[in-house]
């Protein structure tokens, strides 16, 4: 079918309000914007699906989300009935239009004869993987377009193991949206409540508290500041906070306000420092040296710290990891709580520093794909295995996880044991700045920036796939000036030394990323967002002093803005 028939199958059918057609009937003479809406789906992936909302097939609307819950229904009814039995946990965040959306999710699942446990306001994600582990559904879903601008809206599906849901699933759902009328759902709705879900989630988010006496013994003088940037962190993150000890947690009282509009940030995403203007005014006036802030799901979380010159400054989400990895091995030996053969998992974008840390400690450390599902699945593999326990999982964007009751990244636990880190460095009279530096001076210097080369619409999509494909046909040798070690393939698994041409494989295959090693011990790596119109360049570097991991990163960042073409 094409775009334009398409378009009038959508305009003629009773399934839309009449606001939905005003909607569609305003854009008749925009051929450009018509084609945008209807030229093909949303992509279903094991992510699930994000995009911008709107009346449209590839739009983010009651429509397409009943057409993929229908198609997850039937994935689950495969499983058997008994599986089925399990129900399904259904969230959502404060995004508008998400509560409306995770409705009509459950409508559809309840329709298949599918129980649904619906929590009854919204919550953040990491509460949603807790809750299908708890219970024992067979899976999970989640409206949330987490930190995107507020025009998106998202649909996360996790599976029983509590991480988003396996690509062999993913795939089935994906082919089944294929085969499926768009308009063929159901409406019929039983739900349990989940409002007890909160203090079970809490109880095991206190379980990850490693040192709290340090807390309550600086909980007079340490203060912090909290925004959850409108978003689902308002009400468990502070709470959680004053189980730690924690008396001094000034809260930024207009984004404890929660809106999907998200009216006093450009974008709620805690990696842009700029959303956190009101949090460091509040910092300044109340002589904070530390501030915490989590995405709108709850799942991210960013800091800024104060320097010796009284200015702040962020600390990214590479640094906030290599911090809390050095931390945790810190205290848990400190305090007896170190398991046997510990672990340390990040992915492959992630900085380099973390492995360092983990290996000069005497843990392991091992690389996934870019993604917490693939993070958990080694966490499992390890663990059931017998081959050590993870203490850490992170990846460079600002995601944490801790423990063993979430299998994704989750900003409550995160934000609790940032808070007793910094409270121990505080304990010491360092503040997380100080502490960084003291890392640098230990473990080497490393330098990271992730530059996001965006290709918006049709076009966009094309130009994503040409830069791959170019890439690959035409290998580089050199880039920067610089000589290419070697190039990685993840694709495929394959491995090839530039200057003999030997070939070798790696372990992790099967996505669509590429890497080089350079002569100067840089590390790039291209790879398409999952979510987002854009190619992503890593750039990890490592060097002699800051000044040279500096030198190399903006280097290579010149050469990647020349992959936009």
């Amino acid at each position: 079918m094409t775009y334009r028939e398409n378009y009038e199958r959508w305009l003629a059918s009773p399934a839309l309000t009449q606001a939905e057609k005003a909607e569609l009937q305003a854009i008749q003479g925009d051929e450009k914007e018509i084609e945008s809406r209807f030229f093909d789906q949303l992509a279903f992936g094991t992510a699930g699906l994000r995009g911008t909302m709107g009346v449209g097939l590839y739009r983010m609307n009651v429509h397409v989300i009943r057409h993929a819950t229908q198609a997850f229904a039937q994935v689950i009814l495969e499983e058997g009935p008994e599986a089925a039995q399990r129900g399904v946990a259904v969230c959502f965040d404060c995004r508008n239009n998400s509560d409306i959306f995770a409705r009509e999710a459950a409508c559809v699942m309840a329709g298949n004869g599918i129980p649904v446990r619906l929590f009854e306001s919204l919550r953040p994600t990491p509460e949603l993987s807790f809750a299908v582990r708890e219970y024992g559904c067979i899976a999970g879903i989640n409206v949330t377009a987490s930190h995107n601008p507020k025009e998106y809206n998202g649909y996360k599906v996790y599976w029983e193991d509590g991480a988003q849901l396996p690509p062999k699933h993913a795939d089935e759902v994906a082919k089944k949206m294929q085969e499926l009328d768009v308009f063929d759902c159901v409406k019929t709705m039983d739900y349990d409540q989940a409002e007890e879900t909160d203090e079970k989630f809490l109880a095991n988010v206190m379980e990850q508290v490693n040192d709290k006496a340090v807390v309550e013994r600086m909980a007079d003088t340490f203060k912090m500041v909290y925004t959850p940037f409108h978003g689902t962190g308002y009400r468990l993150i502070p709470e959680a906070l004053r189980r730690l000890g924690m008396k001094n947690v000034i809260c930024v009282p207009e984004q404890m306000v929660v809106d999907g509009n998200f009216p006093t940030v450009v974008s709620p995403n805690p990696e842009n420092p700029e959303g956190f203007y009101l949090a460091v005014d509040i910092a300044k006036k109340e002589g904070a040296d530390f501030i915490l802030g989590s995405d709108p799901d709850a799942d991210r979380v960013g800091i800024m710290v104060r320097t010796k010159d009284d200015d702040f400054v962020v600390i990214s989400g590479n640094q906030t990891g290599v911090l809390l990895l050095d931390y945790l091995i810190g205290a848990k030996t400190r305090t007896g709580k170190m398991p046997k053969n510990p672990v340390a998992l990040k992915t492959i974008v992630t900085t380099e520093m973390a492995r360092k840390v983990a290996e000069v400690n005497g843990l392991q450390c091992y690389d996934t794909f870019t993604g917490f599902k693939f993070l958990a699945e080694k966490k499992d593999k390890l663990e059931n295995a017998g081959e050590g326990k993870v203490i850490f999982s992170y990846e460079e964007s600002y995601g944490y996880m801790l423990g063993d009751y979430v299998r994704d990244k989750d900003a409550v636990s995160a934000s609790v044991e940032l808070t007793e880190m910094a409270a121990w460095y505080a304990s010491q009279g360092m503040t997380l700045y100080d502490a960084l530096q003291k890392l640098f001076e230990k473990y080497g210097y490393y330098g990271e920036r992730t530059m996001n080369l965006v290709m918006p619409g049709l076009d966009g999509l094309k130009k994503m796939a040409d830069l791959m494909a170019g890439l690959r046909a035409q290998p580089p040798v050199e880039i920067a000036g610089v000589a290419v070690k070697q190039q990685k393939d993840y694709q495929d698994g394959s491995v090839v030394n530039v200057a003999d041409g030997a070939k070798s494989a790696m372990e992790l295959t099967g996505s669509n990323v590429l890497r080089y090693e350079m002569a100067d011990g840089t590390s790039l790596i291209v790879r398409p967002s999952g979510t987002e119109p854009k190619v992503k360049v890593y750039i990890l570097a490592n060097g002699q002093s800051k000044a040279d991991c500096d030198a190399k990163v903006a280097k290579y960042a010149a050469w990647a803005e020349t992959l936009k073409g």
